[in-house]
């Protein structure tokens, strides 16, 4: 399935969560491109929205996961791999995934200094909708189902306008409630299913994040 934008894929999804409209509801969004989906939802639930961040960590010359690094500082083991496959790629590139966990976190660092990200304490007993603009995969879900463990939250609704039968498959179990829009086989790029990419600076999404109240319809 394919979008003029973000923003119209968010309306989209709004839409169909229409029934959390005046409910105890946080958005948290995956990234700057997703805060493009998710203030649509957020504007007509007249919800807060905020961000979650995280970086994805790759094997080396392998193009494959090795895990998520979240906000908190807690990193999470690709879900497909085994605990014996683990440990092997951990004692072969030990000294490359340290590194990249550092420079991961050092990059979320410097994000959070800029303001507009969640904070645990305010999603406790509300019902979270994480918002994504496209998932390739399941890898930034175990991130997310990491961050939000130790927080007691009344509900897991998962809303993306696009995502792979993978990605789809694990939001089965890690989520209460999914809305997916498209989904397909061969997921290419995120931004292959927009017609416009027109993603702003990151301080400007930080300030839509701001600003979202504003934007209630």
């Amino acid at each position: 399935m394919y979008f003029l934008s973000r923003r119209e894929a968010g309306y989209r999804l709004a839409l169909q969560l229409m029934g959390y409209r005046y409910e105890n509801v946080v958005v948290v969004c995956l990234g700057d491109g997703a805060v493009m989906v998710g203030q649509q939802i957020a504007s007509s639930l007249h919800c807060v929205m905020t961000l979650l961040l995280s970086d994805n960590i790759e094997v080396p010359g392998e193009g494959v996961q090795f895990g998520s690094l979240n906000q908190s500082g807690r990193f999470s083991y690709n879900s497909e791999f085994s605990s014996g496959e683990i440990n092997e790629y951990y004692t072969e590139y030990h000294g490359y995934l340290d590194d990249k966990k550092r420079e991961g976190m050092s990059k979320i660092n410097k994000l959070l200094g800029d303001g507009g990200v969640v904070d645990e304490a305010m999603l406790k007993d509300q019902t979270v909708i994480v918002v994504s603009d496209g998932l390739p995969d399941a890898y930034i879900l175990d991130a997310v189902a990491d961050f939000l463990r130790p927080v007691r939250v009344q509900k897991l609704v998962i809303a993306s306008p696009t995502a792979s039968v993978e990605a789809v498959d694990r939001l089965h179990i890690l989520s209460d409630e999914m809305h997916v829009l498209g989904v397909t086989d061969n997921f290419i790029d995120v931004n292959h299913y927009y017609d416009e990419n027109d993603i702003p600076e990151h301080e400007q999404i930080v300030q839509m994040l701001n600003n979202t109240v504003l934007s209630w319809q």
